[in-house]
């Protein structure tokens, strides 16, 4: 089963292209598996409602750490 912490937080679109410095076009090509920019570690997006999606905070820095250490 999976733990959830009580202070999870959810980033928007808006929200996730400021943190990663990406544009919206980037981000979903990194999880559409036609593109030539798939990104299979790419933190999937959770539907929060019929027209809503978020990412996990959490998923989204550790995706990071981890680009900035490959990087290293």
């Amino acid at each position: 089963m999976m733990q959830f912490s009580t202070s999870l937080k959810m980033l928007r679109c808006k929200q996730l292209m400021a943190r990663l410095s990406l544009s919206r076009s980037t981000i979903y090509d990194k999880l559409s598996k036609s593109s030539p920019r798939f990104d299979p570690s790419f933190p999937r997006p959770i539907n929060l409602g019929p027209h809503a999606v978020g990412w996990v905070e959490a998923e989204v820095d550790a995706w990071l750490q981890a680009r900035i250490a490959a990087s290293r």
